[in-house]
């Protein structure tokens, strides 16, 4: 039975980190973001990475998002070491399996709500047709039905957000990556955003990774991993 729950249990990592470091070269000064850092997240986990401003918690989320590649270590996403992947296949592995929230959106200015909602499809080779109906649903359902046609400059910093996460949801990716996504936002609508990613969670099965400094989140999280000057001081589960 034992050894049925420890098979179980290793089967539902989707993430693992082992022994992580990221160094970056300073002129002739090395500077270590992530300090040896060992991390498992589950399939279907909530977790909230939470740390000061330069303790590593953007590192970590460009590192699992494959945005970027460890100095030591490896990382594992569904039992696949992408720390030895070249840049083709971590591209593929970020448009199939990850979508990205950001605090500043990220959206691009010259496209409209519809089409930034549908690029994502479009790198995937998404029929346009099948693409533009994916985006109008996702978009009904962050309740932006009638602002399709607007640009980015034309809506509120809370409605820029839900842009942001229709996008993130257009391939309807296994991991919602969000990195300080309510930083920009008044109260109320962080509110919003963090109910309707807990929907997500709740709903549809999602695993949710959101990096912030804010404490509020803490209610939101199974799993609250804390981070400074690099290295995890320990993992709380809710």
């Amino acid at each position: 039975m034992n050894n049925r729950k420890a098979s179980n249990e290793e089967n539902n990592v989707l993430i693992h980190l082992e022994n992580v470091w990221k160094i970056y070269q300073m002129g002739e000064v090395e500077f270590a973001a992530l300090r040896g850092v060992d991390l498992q997240i589950n399939k279907g986990d909530f977790v909230a990475v939470l740390g000061p401003s330069g303790s590593g918690k953007s590192t970590m989320m460009n590192l699992i998002g494959c945005l970027d590649l460890p100095s030591r270590g490896s990382i594992c996403l569904d039992a696949r070491d992408i720390s030895r992947l070249g840049e083709s296949d971590l591209a593929q592995i970020r448009g199939r399996k990850i979508g990205f929230i950001f605090q500043q959106f990220n959206l691009i200015p010259t496209l409209s709500v519809l089409e930034n909602v549908m690029l994502p499809m479009e790198f995937q080779e998404v029929d346009n047709g099948v693409a533009r109906q994916r985006a109008l649903e996702l978009l009904e359902m962050v309740g932006l039905k009638d602002r399709v046609y607007h640009m980015p400059s034309q809506l509120s910093g809370g409605q820029r957000q839900r842009v942001a996460i229709a996008r993130s949801l257009a391939v309807d990716p296994d991991i919602i990556l969000a990195d300080e996504p309510t930083g920009n936002l008044d109260s109320k609508t962080g509110r919003y955003i963090l109910d309707f990613l807990n929907e997500l969670h709740t709903n549809e099965g999602k695993t949710i990774i959101v990096v912030t400094h804010d404490l509020d989140l803490i209610k939101y999280a199974e799993k609250v991993v804390y981070i400074k000057d690099g290295e995890i001081e320990k993992v709380e589960y809710t």
